[in-house]
């Protein structure tokens, strides 16, 4: 029988660890081949480990997003290697640390810009001619439910996510006449080392895990997915949970 993915890239940010390696092993589990970055190379074999267990396969690719000479050269190799890209998964993000505004050092709050945001912008701008010769480019940036309801403490995060959740929409708004889907996922609170180091007083077990989100997203991956510009809540457990766009 033919898995859903077969033959299909997909290229995962932050495959090492949390959400993103728990997608990455999901999509390679029903036919994709994976691409996965992330800083950590002993992440990324471990990884590489679980995808082949699941009977997958997956290109390694060490990178630290904040080298945007890094991102296109990736796009060069894909565009070499296979000649279009059928997945992106934004997934790669840091969670900052909690802090007054006017507390935040600036290396801190750019740091943190520059891989929440920029580095997605990067990835757009490199990958967008490689997703166009997909017959069905599906993009999916992980938000937050802190884009749209900022708390205390957790401004530089909330703002990232926010200016996350803007740039997907408008990239879904300019890509409305071509075969790319591009929309958002919001898994709320998970099991997650990132969730751990922001929310320490936290019991995870009452959190669902990145294997259960993850499932949720993989749909979205699919050639079947229409819709577009929209934001799937893990939290209300459908796939046709989703906040109009504003």
């Amino acid at each position: 029988m033919t898995k859903p993915l077969a033959s299909r890239i997909a290229l995962v940010t932050g495959g090492s660890r949390g959400i993103g390696y728990a997608a990455a092993i999901a999509l390679a589990r029903e036919g994709a081949h994976v691409v996965a970055t992330a800083r950590t190379p002993g992440g990324l074999e471990e990884l590489d480990d679980a995808i082949r267990a699941v009977g997958g396969t997956a290109t390694l690719v060490p990178l630290e997003l904040r080298d945007t000479d890094g991102i296109a050269r990736l796009a060069g190799a894909l565009n070499e290697r296979y000649g279009k890209l059928d997945i992106l998964l934004g997934n790669a993000a840091l969670g900052a640390s909690n802090s007054p505004l006017d507390h935040f050092q600036p290396k801190e709050w750019d740091e943190v810009l520059a891989v929440n945001v920029t580095a997605n912008w990067h990835l757009i701008r490199h990958m967008h001619a490689l997703l166009l010769r997909s017959d069905a480019g599906r993009v999916v940036f992980m938000t937050s439910g802190a884009a749209s309801n900022p708390r205390a403490y957790r401004g530089l995060y909330s703002t990232t996510k926010g200016a996350l959740e803007a740039m997907a929409r408008t990239y879904a708004n300019e890509t409305v006449s071509t075969p790319i889907k591009v929309n958002l996922h919001a898994p709320g609170p998970t099991r997650t080392r990132m969730r751990a180091a922001v929310a320490p007083g936290e019991d995870p077990m009452t959190l669902p895990t990145a294997e259960a989100v993850a499932e949720t997203i993989v749909p979205m991956c699919r050639p079947d997915f229409q819709e577009t510009g929209k934001i799937y809540d893990y939290r209300a457990g459908r796939l046709n949970s989703f906040r109009a766009p504003g």
